[in-house]
């Protein structure tokens, strides 16, 4: 049973369906495209001509030959789209946020759990060529001890958008629900769960009806007292791109502007290559790559040495792969249900620290 074929019904086909998810599901051996859930319209059957295109929930969930549900649609609707799923037998990948609240993160946790099944946070960016290029440099102290971590992502958008959910208010839209766990999967994922947490979380723009901005410190204790902050940062305001990573040390820095050139690519209209096949996946230009900074001698930091680094290869087919493995029963999952978990609820606790304006002890 070990090489048998999962069938995947995407519910949704906006940004998220079409760009990050279809193109993978699709590129992926041994999982099947088998039917997309679009209401309206007929982009979906135009891409996937293959793939039966329902237009209603309830017909995806009585389609037995669908194992694999993955929930990419408005924030508000992730919960109970995935709780759906997983009452009706089905394994279920759902885009971020894994659900608005920290309780439905955990009730979909345990209803997955009761009854056998995997509920699988989207955190996709663990498949970053840039965040994979920090992992290995982390792992290799090319910074010496670490002392600072700052991650961006960035966004300059003065004047919301005209009639989309994503700037309607509710308090699972807005931008801390939006990019905040991406940021707070990766900072969790290099350096587990914090010490505390100190945020603003802000709504900046003249005129808007989300949060728009937020700063998020994550404290790390260390031995002998000599720990490590991570800045989560991400801002609407943004007209002067920061570094995507900032890395300083005990000898050193690391660099790295620019995005992983996956998202562009595709919303530019790149076909994703099949799993496999000799194509390369995506490598980012050498111009974007990061730089090193580093002092070969502590006593003399006046003698620096720079170097580019090479950025990894992002593939956003990993996280399919293993999700395949792993229902397959033949590799764990990579992210779980309690990473969700973990993540809502360090969101949660950035919004309770910014409007008692002080530091939370993490306690999850």
């Amino acid at each position: 049973m070990a090489d048998r074929e999962i069938g995947v019904g995407v519910i949704g086909f906006g940004l998220g369906g079409r760009v990050f998810h279809t193109p993978f599901v699709n590129a992926v051996s041994g999982l099947r495209l088998a039917a997309i859930l679009q209401r309206n319209g007929d982009e979906a059957a135009k891409a996937y001509p293959a793939a039966d295109i329902v237009r209603s929930l309830d017909e995806l969930l009585a389609d037995r030959a669908i194992e694999l549900v993955v929930v990419t649609t408005p924030n508000a609707t992730h919960f109970e789209l995935a709780k759906r799923a997983l009452e009706a037998g089905k394994h279920v990948v759902v885009d971020k946020p894994f659900a608005p609240t920290s309780a439905e993160a955990s009730e979909l946790g345990r209803l997955a759990k009761s009854k056998g099944l995997l509920a699988i946070p989207f955190h996709n960016r663990r498949w970053d060529g840039d965040f994979l290029t920090v992992k290995k440099l982390i792992a290799g102290q090319a910074v010496g001890r670490l002392v600072t971590f700052e991650s961006h992502f960035d966004r300059f958008r003065p004047v919301p958008r005209q009639g989309t959910w994503k700037e309607a208010e509710n308090p699972a839209n807005g931008i801390l629900l939006d990019l905040g766990p991406h940021l707070i999967d990766q900072a969790m994922a290099l350096f587990g769960l914090p010490d505390s947490i100190t945020a603003s979380v802000r709504s900046d723009r003249d005129e808007t009806a989300i949060e728009d901005a937020f700063d998020i410190t994550l404290s790390y204790p260390g031995a002998n007292g000599k720990g490590m902050l991570v800045h989560c940062r991400t801002s609407y305001l943004a007209c002067d791109k920061a570094p995507r990573f900032l890395l300083h040390g005990t000898s050193g820095s690391f660099c790295k502007y620019g995005v992983d050139p996956q998202e562009p690519a595709l919303v530019g209209g790149a076909t994703v290559p099949a799993q496999g096949s000799p194509e390369v996946w995506l490598q980012e230009a050498e111009a974007e790559w990061g730089r090193l900074t580093v002092a070969s001698d502590p006593a003399a930091p006046e003698r620096l040495v720079e170097s580019q680094v090479k950025t990894e290869i992002g593939d956003y087919r990993g996280f399919y792969a293993n999700v395949r493995d792993a229902i397959l029963g033949v590799a764990p999952l990579a992210v779980t249900a309690e990473d969700g978990l973990r993540v809502i609820r360090l969101l949660e606790l950035a919004r309770q620290s910014s409007a008692a304006g002080c530091t939370l002890k993490v306690e999850l």
